[in-house]
């Protein structure tokens, strides 16, 4: 059984993963992803995972704020379950700047993020996700090495930013396999790669 490789991330409908603010500008993400659907979502999307893939930036804010969370009494349980899970997991980071990785179970990683993948998918263990880094999920697309799109649509048009799709990522098709409404009117996607 071959390790599935998923890329998470929170989209505008005019396809941004974040606002013209440049790439700290997301507060637009927050009202939707503290919804209980998205919540549901998110640990539905990463149960199966035993690895995480992040990029250096990602790596640093959600190792400011989730480890800690696992052990918070206030928070949602979807959170701490999430918290608990990311702590627990294989976590490899694509940086060049990097010199160490302070949080638990985390390396960084040898290589372009495709040849790491190929690496790993070589390797015992559970789904292979990737949280919300933008540079690593347009690399993987690039050398077809996601199989499952996992994409939580969030109801704004923010008119500007990053763009997840730029132009010239390979043609490749997709099939719709899951679809969950939220209380914020966000859409969670699920997408499966068709390799014929």
């Amino acid at each position: 059984m071959s390790r599935t490789v998923t890329a998470n991330i929170s989209l505008s409908l005019d396809g941004r993963v974040n606002g013209a603010g440049g790439e700290y500008d997301m507060s637009w993400i927050v009202p939707h992803a503290i919804t209980e659907g998205a919540r549901d979502h998110m640990i539905r999307v990463t149960e199966t995972a035993t690895t995480a893939l992040l990029g250096r930036k990602n790596y640093q804010g959600f190792g400011g704020f989730w480890p800690a969370v696992a052990d918070d009494e206030t928070a949602a349980p979807q959170d701490r379950a999430f918290s608990r899970w990311l702590n627990e997991t294989d976590k490899v980071v694509f940086s060049t700047t990097l010199t160490e990785t302070p949080w638990q179970n985390s390396r960084i990683a040898d290589g372009e993020p495709a040849d790491v993948v190929k690496q790993l998918r070589d390797q015992e263990g559970g789904d292979i996700i990737v949280l919300a880094s933008t540079s690593v999920i347009q690399a993987l697309l690039a050398a077809d090495e996601v199989d499952r799109l996992s994409i939580t649509l969030d109801p704004e048009l923010v008119g500007g930013g990053a763009r997840l799709f730029e132009d010239g990522l390979p043609a490749t098709s997709w099939k719709l396999t899951d679809s969950t409404p939220t209380d914020s009117g966000a859409l969670c996607l699920l997408y499966d790669r068709v390799r014929s």
